[in-house]
């Protein structure tokens, strides 16, 4: 995607960004006519003069009060724009467990540019040992973004991060008062357990949706009829806390002592009566 330099002390490392997420993996859908199946063309109305607006005539602006704007044109914005120096400038390390999740957005993977590969890898592995990752910045593409670094797999990735003031605080949501009962967080405990497992295995998961809306593509490409599949009616709400739990468990006990039962064998009564079936059968073969 870029090439870029990641400034380490006075060591400058060379590197290439790859995408680390397929851009194309979701369903895109056109907005059609209805009447004869032709794509519709998007159009910008100005209600105060009732005509539609061609592009070339739209300005950019900032609502700074109701229905009041101050217009920025692109003079503007060129003066205001960060050179973009392609340089990923770490300031500081830091421990992985200290950057809470909230604040990744897209991820991008690393890999060394040509004279490149040696202090690659020595940052790799240095942030492998001491369990620190960087944080840094970026200035690409007239912006400029906070980054963090981290070892993955054999190299890197760079994770563009959020600023602070693009998260908004926790605070705002209602949560309401409850009592958490001592018997009630044991068996939710408990649950946790049951269902835990020591690795994230992603391959394990896939996007039903998608999955189901192209098979539903492809079978309307094909001429076939689709039919809606019945819906599933809604499960009654949680009214004794405790019961949930325990039957909770109790399902999961029922499902790991299916999946752990070996194969049924036969009894001694069945294996006799399959060696007379097969003996029976291989004299009439014989006779014929």
């Amino acid at each position: 995607m870029a090439k870029a330099t990641v400034s380490f002390g006075l060591v400058s490392i060379p590197v290439k960004l790859y995408s680390a997420g397929e851009s194309s993996a979701g369903v895109h859908l056109n907005l059609l006519h209805a009447a004869c199946g032709s794509r519709v063309r998007q159009q910008y109305y100005c209600p105060t003069e009732d005509v539609v607006v061609e592009r070339r005539d739209l300005a950019k602006g900032y609502e700074f009060a109701r229905d009041q704007f101050v217009v920025v044109d692109e003079e503007d914005l060129a003066a205001l724009s960060t050179r973009p120096t392609n340089a990923i400038e770490i300031a500081e390390f830091v421990p992985i467990s200290s950057v809470d999740p909230i604040f990744f957005d897209r991820a991008y993977y690393l890999g060394p540019d040509k004279g490149g590969d040696r202090p690659y890898r020595l940052l790799a592995e240095a942030m492998r040992q001491t369990g620190r990752v960087a944080l840094a910045r970026y200035a690409a593409r007239g912006k400029n973004y906070l980054v963090l670094l981290r070892p993955f797999e054999e190299g890197l990735v760079m994770q563009q991060l959020h600023f602070a003031d693009e998260i908004r605080s926790f605070s705002e949501v209602p949560i309401g008062e409850a009592e958490v009962k001592d018997k009630e967080l044991e068996l939710a405990k408990q649950l946790v357990e049951q269902i835990t497992s020591e690795e994230f295995r992603p391959q394990t998961y896939e996007d039903e949706s998608r999955k189901q809306l192209m098979e539903l593509i492809e079978r309307k490409i094909a001429g076939q009829e689709v039919t809606a599949a019945p819906r599933e009616q809604p499960k009654a709400q949680v009214i004794d806390l405790m019961e949930a739990l325990k039957a909770s468990i109790a399902a999961g006990d029922a499902s790991r002592d299916a999946s752990r039962k070996p194969p049924q064998r036969a009894t001694p009564a069945a294996k006799s009566k399959r060696r007379t079936a097969t003996a029976g059968g291989t004299r009439r073969r014989k006779a014929k």
